[in-house]
């Protein structure tokens, strides 16, 4: 996920995450959560250290499904697949959905940290370590502090709440599978919906923005094909890796020169495989990627452009048609304008105006879009996981860079960014709820 986005969301981060309200709804959230702190700080390195990647979320499911009994609610499991539903009705009032995901990332953790990720499972066929390098720990272990916080002070609120673990967001298709699994049916649809993320700004941080706040996303799985044969006598063959190479390259003239440059929309290969060994010209390759992009007319013109560059690659080469297949991920999420609004006001309120601003959407993708576009109202927003004076040198000339979601060293510093984001949430979910 890294890019451009770091140097404009860093600009938030430097003030101060020490901002503390008299007002007594803070006061009493901010207290809650710092008592019940070591539990939540043992729950997130367990969840931390034992990671499991997408559907295959059994162990961390069936944690968080415990602990959500032990806090009164009505807990469903395997909701699609491996997802948990946890239901807690209070009276007559709004219903809110809050939401986390569970999965960790097939790739291997090193931050170096004393309850480090050594997990393993198999992905795509084959053994990978495990690592939450996308901070989804963090979010379980809010997403438990705002249950818990809530539970105890339900003499101030009215309503439902619909808290939802959901698998395989890191491939777009936990949300889907649980829809699809009668969510909005079997369990109350929401009035309002809430999710969070942590981001590399400063811990105490918040950030937001309505609209769009995250990427389209669809993926790419292209199969070149050629003729195999000895790599002494090309002549003999058609080569699919220089077909596949011609592709990657020219793709991007799609982003470059076709694409209004105003507009955000990004093609990135992420993967290339074929061939065994040296000398041998394979039959065939597979092309892996994502498109990325805000608007429905970008998003149209990249698919269009990346279909009609891989089958002019392989007719340049008089090669077979390819296999193309580009697959419909997460749409973007766009935020309620009214509900952020409200949020906003409670957010500067609790933390400081210099604490709680906008910022640019991200460029990455988020399956929580799907619940949103059942029609329900909702806020998305970001929560800062890095020390302060970390953030600050990274934006200095040369200073050094802070590691971004989805990196191996990706590393967020557990207090106080679990406390802020039980805080917030729990704000954004009472400032809805009725009274």
């Amino acid at each position: 996920m890294k890019n451009t986005l770091i140097a404009a969301v860093l600009s938030l981060c430097t003030a101060s995450a020490s901002a503390q309200l008299p007002a007594p709804l803070k006061t009493d959230i901010t207290t809650r959560v710092n008592a019940m702190y070591p539990w939540l700080d043992t729950v997130y390195k367990d969840l931390h250290a034992n990671p499991e990647i997408a559907f295959q979320e059994v162990r961390t499911a069936g944690k968080l499904a415990g602990e959500m009994r032990k806090l009164g609610f009505e807990v469903t499991e395997k909701v699609g697949k491996t997802g948990i539903v946890a239901v807690l009705k209070n009276g007559a009032g709004p219903t809110v959905l809050v939401r986390t995901e569970m999965d960790g990332l097939p790739m291997e953790e090193k931050t170096g940290l004393p309850y480090a990720s050594r997990a393993k499972a198999v992905s795509n066929g084959a053994e990978s370590f495990v690592t939450h390098s996308c901070g989804h720990d963090v979010h379980m272990a809010g997403w438990l502090g705002t249950a818990r916080t809530l539970s105890e002070m339900k003499a101030k609120w009215k309503g439902t709440l619909v808290f939802i673990a959901q698998p395989a967001e890191e491939i777009v298709s936990g949300a889907k599978a649980m829809l699809d699994d009668g969510l909005f049916k079997r369990f109350p649809k929401p009035d309002y919906a809430f999710a969070l993320h942590s981001w590399p700004l400063a811990h105490g941080t918040v950030g937001f923005n309505s609209g769009p706040v995250s990427s389209n996303s669809d993926a790419i799985e292209i199969v070149f094909k050629g003729r195999g044969g000895h790599g002494s006598a090309p002549d003999k063959s058609v080569d699919p890796i220089t077909i596949a190479a011609r592709f990657v390259v020219d793709v991007q003239t799609v982003v470059s020169r076709e694409k209004d440059p105003k507009e955000f929309g990004v093609v990135t290969i992420g993967a290339i495989q074929g061939g065994t060994v040296g000398n041998i010209i394979p039959d065939n390759v597979q092309v892996r990627g994502t498109i990325r992009s805000y608007s429905p007319a970008v998003r149209a013109k990249l698919l269009d452009g990346v279909r009609r560059v891989a089958n002019a690659s392989a007719a340049m080469a008089g090669a077979p048609a390819p296999d193309v297949q580009l697959i419909s991920g997460g749409a973007a999420i766009v935020n309620s304008e009214a509900l952020v609004a409200k949020t906003e006001a409670v957010f500067k309120d609790a933390f400081g105006a210099a604490n709680a601003q906008r910022m640019p959407a991200m460029t990455a993708s988020e399956d929580f879009s799907l619940f949103v576009n059942e029609g329900v109202p909702s806020m998305f927003f970001f929560t800062g996981v890095y020390d302060p004076k970390a953030v600050a040198e990274a934006e200095r000339e040369g200073g050094k860079p802070i590691a971004f979601n989805h990196s191996p060293f990706y590393a967020p510093v557990p207090e106080p960014s679990i406390k802020t984001a039980a805080q917030a949430m729990s704000l954004a979910v009472l400032n809805v709820l009725g009274r």
